[in-house]
């Protein structure tokens, strides 16, 4: 009885749903003949372009370019009931995602990735929301060159121990990297150590790994179609995969908290973020999940990538080996002498010297960038651009990939060239490149980043 009585209800709730969805259709038809927007790539109906995307990284590359190469320097995909405008040039990226930021930082609604997965605490997903304000404030207050200078004997430390585990497990490499970015990580973040076999890696990277999965365009069907999140709860299917995701991101964030709090209150723990983040958010009324997310959202941030970037500098020394050379010349020279191999390991204070070195870390993350396309932002306010007429809740990314490759960006994109990078912008970590993007926290994930890359190719 149960089974036919609850069928008009279903009956009535997908009526409702199909209802919305071509309401939604109807408001994006009105779009499009009230807003002018750059080239649209042809699609399906309702469907847009959301089965022709890639769902993996590795093919998104290549057809992102692809549609670059075809369009020029921006174009439109249909996905779902969004409209994505992808940026193909520097010169429409730096006016639009930076001259034009209070228009162009917001978050798209993701009811799976940041409502279920996250709880909606994981700030890299967050908008200009109060909440996001009181997170990055407290933030701010901490993460300054005073800390980055605090915690560069972590970096020394850790990348001491990756020399040994290359050495002694060479076969482990990919590990060994896996292992020395996440140890940087969680010394700056959370004051302890990782060893090669460490139990409580896997976890770790595991959140990163989910992150990036489910942050691609058209990976989720309700982040592709947001309208289904107004199902009834016993209808969402995906519900008890979001749930449990964000109940294992709490167990895995909440085991690293407790270790430092155990810490601190037997007055051993090692100076990290998480103290001194804990302590500020004492003052405040930061309830104690968004404290776990702020400070794992951190450790997600900083470790895939930087792993990434140093085995991408391992190809490009095996591919294009003459660049290596130089750089080793550069080292027995700063931490030896003319003519001799170096008598010492570098440290922090040779990075002025070592200028080379630094340019080979800006072409390791422009050479192959973490991922094919950027997180997407959303409009908050209607805009036009160069003829363009563009509304609210637009969503833009950046063509990565295609950027970091384009014979219009740079000379012999293809080829592993440090030189390029020998400039007056050589000290400024965001210029050149559009690997981190144009967004908040840049500069200091920048900083954090290079520096654990640059440790790891100086050893």
């Amino acid at each position: 009885m149960a089974h036919y009585s609850s069928s008009p209800v279903l009956l009535a709730t997908l009526g409702a749903v199909v209802i919305w969805i071509l309401h939604k259709i109807l408001q994006q038809w009105q779009r499009q003949r009230r807003y002018k927007f750059p080239p649209m790539v042809p699609g399906l109906p309702i469907f847009g372009n959301s089965f022709q995307m890639p769902l993996t990284q590795i093919e998104q590359a290549p057809w992102a370019q692809s549609l670059a190469r075809r369009y020029g320097e921006m174009f439109t995909l249909r996905l779902g009931t969004s409209n994505f405008i992808f940026l193909n040039s520097s010169r429409v990226v730096t006016d639009l995602m930076e001259k034009r930021a209070a228009k162009y930082s917001s978050r798209n609604p993701m009811p799976f990735v940041q409502d279920l997965m996250s709880g909606g605490k994981r700030i890299v997903l967050m908008g200009y929301t109060d909440q996001w304000r009181d997170v990055r404030k407290v933030m701010h207050s901490i993460l300054n060159s005073r800390q980055m200078t605090q915690f560069a004997e972590y970096q020394d430390l850790e990348s001491k121990q990756l020399l040994w585990d290359y050495l002694d497990r060479p076969e482990l490499w990919y590990r060994a990297n896996q292992r020395y970015a996440n140890a940087v990580i969680l010394s700056v973040v959370f004051g302890r150590r990782l060893l090669l076999d460490d139990e409580n890696l896997e976890p770790l990277l595991k959140q990163a790994e989910e992150m990036v999965k489910h942050l691609q365009p058209g990976s989720t069907l309700v982040d592709t179609f947001p309208a289904l999140s107004k199902l009834p709860t016993w209808m969402q299917w995906w519900r008890a995969k979001g749930l449990r995701l964000y109940e294992e991101s709490k167990r895995v964030y909440g085991k690293e908290v407790g270790r430092v709090r155990n810490r601190m209150a037997k007055g051993d723990a090692r100076p990290c973020f998480a103290i001194d983040f804990l302590k500020e958010t004492e003052k405040t009324t930061m309830d104690e999940d968004q404290k776990l997310f702020a400070l794992g959202s951190l450790v997600e941030a900083g470790s895939d990538t930087s792993r990434m970037t140093m085995s991408q500098l391992i190809a490009a020394a095996v591919l294009q080996p003459d660049w290596v050379q130089r750089a080793r010349e550069h080292l027995d020279r700063v931490c030896g002498g003319v003519g001799d191999d170096a008598k010492r390991l570098p440290r922090f204070e040779d990075k002025p010297d070592l200028p080379f070195i630094t340019a080979a870390v800006k072409e390791g993350f422009r050479w192959y960038p973490f991922g094919p396309i950027g997180v997407p932002h959303m409009m908050s306010q209607d805009d036009e651009y160069e003829g363009y007429k563009l509304p609210a809740g637009t969503m833009v990314t950046w063509n990565m990939h295609h950027l970091s490759r384009s014979s219009d960006e740079y000379k012999d994109p293809e080829r592993f060239w440090p030189e390029r990078f020998l400039n007056e912008d050589l000290n400024n970590p965001l210029k050149g490149h559009w690997a981190f993007g144009a967004g908040e926290f840049s500069e200091y994930q920048t900083q954090k980043k290079g520096n654990v890359v640059r440790e790891m190719l100086t050893q």
